[in-house]
């Protein structure tokens, strides 16, 4: 509710150009990313010179014809606090600045979840007392126009501010802090059911055939959607709830629930481009280390669209960071809904497959497997503290140098058939595979050419190797682990992370003609 209020209040907000101007990324209590030259804009009158110091740095910039300007500041050491002071007609200071390390918290609900949702997030907030860990949210505002500002500002880590920030991103941050000894800056900007689409620039999407029906259909909503109806009808809702609830309580009966009322699409977290303006926009040339990333549940009726959706996003980040190839690492979707007694088509684990192969297709890149800590009836488990310590673990060891630190999940790697049995070969296995809470490995289901999969028997034959047979199979071609919604499966390496879901063969799937 916080962040809708500061959406709106956004919108509203009209930059006053007399005086220079610094957007809301750019307050007090700000971190600088250390080790590289960092982007500093804002407004100031057309023509207007403007001076900008930090520590000994001194640099000189002149407002464009639309009255913009930006430096570039010299690459600072670790430390602070800095006073990062702007001149022009007038004289802002942002006081309290530290150098160290900057990650973006992005994604869906999932990393939205706050961290006094999460197990133990009153004792968690309690204890979040860390003045060199400093956070900030990006307000939820979905348009297709690009915006250059939000209402926001950095705040110290306290118990207060912590409580209502993101849980994977302050456990991720916390997790960097206590670890590396350094100041460490959090940009959440989640949106809770958000699709991949509305965070990519919407003409990227346009001028590729793929999606071609995905903007046809959004195209169609824009031209049929009747705002002024869909205002009617949700005020008809809440007068008829207000009456129904004064009729209740009249009776003693017990209140009516509050409607759900329709929202406005053009303005929501699907249509294309409508985050990528609203929320990402804003941030875009700040300093940073790299992202970390917790969607696709939105995503998983098309998920093999997800396999090309997916890279163009992070791409697309990157080309506009103009920084490089910076740190990207997702969280791949847990397990969730009801076990199945029987295997087939899951477009969740689809999805997870689409995640995987982003692995193969960008550098930098980095996937946090927790298959094993979903709840089947939540999409929303609590356990972000395990969530953040497998993206710590990704970052730790690539930006970091803790290269020692196992970080990768295991993953297949090839197949070998001999007879009625196939034998898999898997690379990041670490000590070695492992069996959790029984022998056997458990969640391998096996088919014949017949493409009917059957619960398969597994044993481990080798630290990277599994041999899987079923005596109803006696010619298979094809195995499949963890490839349900919500999967029973059990192998780990044996530091604790799990076995990335897979499959051998390329059958197409339940998505695999949506688009």
């Amino acid at each position: 509710m916080k962040r809708l209020l500061l959406a709106v209040l956004t919108l509203w907000a009209v930059p006053a150009l007399a005086d220079v101007r610094l957007p809301a990324i750019f307050t007090d209590h700000m971190v600088l990313q250390q080790g590289q030259k960092n982007r500093v804009w804002g407004s100031a009158d057309p023509g207007e010179e403007v001076i900008v110091t930090i520590a000994s740095q001194k640099h000189i910039a002149r407002a464009d014809a639309k009255g913009k300007w930006q430096i570039t500041l010299d690459s600072l050491a670790v430390g602070g606090p800095h006073t990062l002071a702007v001149t022009g007609k007038n004289k802002l200071a942002v006081e309290d600045v530290l150098v160290g390390e900057v990650w973006i918290c992005s994604g869906q609900s999932n990393m939205q979840w706050e961290v006094r949702q999460a197990n133990d997030g009153d004792l968690e907030a309690k204890t979040a007392k860390f003045p060199k860990i400093r956070l900030i949210s990006v307000p939820q505002i979905g348009t297709q126009e690009p915006q250059d500002d939000f209402k926001g500002k950095w705040e110290v880590c306290t118990p207060e501010t912590a409580a209502t920030f993101s849980a994977v991103g302050y456990f991720f941050g916390r997790q960097l802090h206590q670890t590396l000894d350094v100041p460490i800056g959090l940009i959440d900007d989640a949106w809770g059911g958000s699709a991949c689409e509305a965070w990519v620039r919407r003409d990227l999407l346009e001028k590729d055939e793929k999606y071609r029906p995905l903007i046809a259909r959004w195209e169609q909503t824009e031209k049929n959607y009747d705002a002024a109806k869909a205002k009617t009808a949700n005020e008809k809702q809440l007068t008829d709830f207000r009456e129904a609830a004064v009729k209740a309580k009249a009776e003693g009966k017990a209140a009516p629930q509050l409607p759900r009322l329709a929202p406005n699409p053009l303005t929501g977290n699907s249509r294309p481009g409508n985050i990528y303006n609203g929320v990402l926009k804003p941030t875009i040339g700040y300093g940073i280390r790299g992202v970390i990333w917790y969607q696709g549940e939105s995503n998983a009726g098309r998920a093999y669209q997800y396999r090309d959706l997916f890279p163009l996003m992070i791409q697309s980040w990157r080309d506009e960071w103009q920084i490089g190839d910076f740190s990207f690492y997702w969280v791949q979707l847990a397990d969730y809904l009801a076990e199945k007694t029987e295997p087939g088509d899951s477009s969740w684990a689809e999805l997870r497959e689409a995640q995987s192969m982003t692995l193969r297709k960008l550098p930098n890149t980095g996937e946090a497997v927790i298959i094993d800590i979903g709840e089947g009836r939540d999409i929303h488990p609590r356990n972000k503290q395990d969530v953040a310590k497998r993206l710590a673990r990704l970052a730790l060891a690539r930006d970091y140098g803790l290269t020692s630190l196992p970080h990768e999940s295991p993953r297949y790697n090839a197949m070998e058939k001999q007879g009625n049995k196939i034998t898999l070969q898997f690379f990041n296995v670490g000590g070695g595979l492992y069996t959790f809470d029984t022998t056997n490995p458990v969640g391998f289901a096996i088919a014949g050419s017949d493409k009917k999969f059957v619960w398969a028997d597994a044993k481990l034959v080798g630290a990277d190797k599994i041999e899987v047979t079923s005596d109803k199979v006696s010619d298979p071609v094809a195995v499949r682990y963890a490839w349900s919604d919500n999967p029973v499966c059990n192998v780990y390496s044996r530091e604790g992370l799990p076995l990335t879901p897979f499959r051998t063969d390329d059958w197409p799937g339940s998505t695999a003609d949506a688009k």
